[in-house]
Formats: structure tokens, sequence, C-alpha cells
């Protein structure tokens, strides 16, 4: 019996951490940070809080990013003609390329962060 109640419990932990690293990869597309603040037991994983944080990062990071991208693109669009515009449009695709970094970081288990931007995360405590 004891090894029955063993297994259990390793099932038990085993799952947990499946649900926190779905809780880190869906932490770059919001829903996790909502997951994470909602869970009591994602508050205790340091893995899903870590992610929680990079995606919180990501998530300021991408709205400033794209306001003064957008501010800047609207009034070269008109001013100019040529290769500026296609290589301003192909700067939108950064913030997909932090969410791709970010994503497959979580599926490696790694708490690395995020390029330019996710040392800001460690300013956060929650």
């Amino acid at each position: 019996m004891a090894k029955k109640q063993k297994s259990s419990k390793e099932k038990s932990q085993k799952g947990d951490m499946g649900n926190e690293k779905l809780c880190a990869i869906l932490s770059y597309l919001f829903i996790g940070i909502i997951w994470y603040f909602i869970d009591d037991k994602m508050k205790k994983s340091e893995f899903a809080r870590y992610h929680a944080k990079q995606g919180i990062v990501l998530l300021i990071a991408e709205l400033i990013y794209l306001a003064i991208l957008g501010a800047l693109f609207i009034p070269l669009v008109f001013a100019s003609r040529g290769l500026l515009v296609p290589i301003l449009s192909m700067l939108y695709y950064v913030p997909l390329i932090w969410v791709i970094v970010g994503i497959i970081n979580a599926v490696n288990d790694k708490m690395s962060a995020l390029p330019l931007i996710g040392k800001f995360a460690e300013k956060f405590s929650f």
C-alpha cells in the first residue's frame, strides 16, 4: 500500500509541474498571467512566478513599443516611398520574437530573461 500512495503523490507532483509549465508558457500570451494570480498553487511556484513576471514585462514593453512604432510609422508612410516603409513594417515582428523566445524558454524549463527587456522583471515583487 505504501508504494501505491507514493506513486499517487509522485503523479500529483508531476501534474503540478505540468500545470506550472503550462502556466509559464501561457504567461507570454497573457492568459498565464491571469492564471498565476488566480491559482494559489501557481503563486507558490518559483518557475511560474518567474515567467509571469517576464510576461508582464513583455506586455508592458509591447504596448510601449507598438505605440512608439505606430507614431513613427504613420507619418513616414505618407512622407516617404522606398525601403523605409518595409523596414519599419518588419519591426512589428520584434514583440512576436520575444513571445517565441519566452515560450521556448518555458518549454525547456529555463528561467532565462527575455532579450533587452527581461531584466526589468526582477524589479517586480509579488
